[in-house]
């Protein structure tokens, strides 16, 4: 979280006073969360993963957010940050046996290993991945995710609910940049039936139907890789005969694309290309 500047002021009525100036953020709700595009929740996980990597190596050492819960946390710019550093702590438990390293959870419980220093291992690290596991990774990365990433996306989930010790380097594999998306969404993508007549420079303005996940409240607007993701996209959905290519896209480089229900009026665009269903 951004900090932007501080004031230390003591005085009579309440000693030791510290404000701090900070990023305006959005809090975070996590119903409006489940309701957003798959890319969007992901760079939600994304960013808490770098949050996850700093905190179990920062300057001071393993810091433990003791109360991590989606209340500490606002999102910025797309991203999850957290807000509320009361409850941190740099402490490792100490420990004279592994069974002084016992961590309690409502649905699981962990005991991890003493070290010969009499600390217990990487507790403060755990105690953040597991959290961050129950409250956030459990239901933002499955739901709706595509296809062809759900089976890593269980192992990555599984990994992180049972603390495994690479679970959190595997999130890296899956970070979405263009060639991830080549390779993923080449491999799901079919061969159409369907014959498209392809419209360039033009752009039908009406003609809108509603989907989930969409990033328009009003039409149906998602990401692909290419045109035969988004054929794919359009032969899936019964009232699509028809959708636009646009020229804006996603923070992963994925092309937005809006689909249409209709092509009965099509105006010009240059920034457009437009798809016309003819057979189905």
């Amino acid at each position: 979280f951004q900090l932007y500047g501080y004031c230390y002021q003591d005085s009579n009525d309440i000693p030791d006073t510290l404000t701090t100036i900070t990023e305006l953020g959005s809090p975070l709700e996590m119903i409006q969360l489940l309701q957003t595009s798959w890319e969007d929740r992901f760079r939600i996980c994304l960013s808490l993963v770098r949050l996850l990597h700093y905190l179990a190596h920062s300057p001071l050492g393993s810091v433990t957010l003791l109360d991590f819960r989606p209340r500490q946390f606002v999102i910025v710019d797309g991203e999850l940050k957290v807000t509320d550093l009361d409850d941190a702590s740099i402490e490792e438990s100490s420990c004279t046996s592994n069974s002084d390293c016992f961590m309690e959870f409502p649905a699981r419980n962990f005991t991890l290993p003493c070290s010969v220093e009499g600390r217990c291992q990487s507790m403060n690290e755990k105690r953040n991945l597991y959290n961050a596991y129950r409250f956030f990774f459990t239901y933002l990365l499955p739901h709706s995710a595509p296809s062809s990433l759900r089976p890593l996306l269980d192992k990555i989930v599984n990994a992180t609910g049972n603390l495994n010790k690479h679970g959190n380097a595997k999130y890296f594999l899956f970070y979405p940049s263009p060639s991830a998306n080549s390779e993923f969404t080449q491999k799901c993508v079919k061969s159409a039936n369907t014959e498209y007549r392809r419209v360039p420079e033009a752009f039908i303005p009406d003609e809108n139907y509603r989907c989930w996940p969409s990033y328009h409240h009003k039409g149906c607007l998602l990401s692909v890789f290419d045109v035969n993701e988004a054929i794919e996209i359009c032969d899936s959905y019964s009232q699509c005969k028809a959708f636009v290519l646009t020229n804006q896209t996603t923070w992963t480089g994925r092309q937005l694309v809006f689909f249409k229900m209709a092509s009965n009026h099509i105006v010009p665009d240059p920034d457009k290309i437009t798809y016309v269903k003819v057979t189905d």
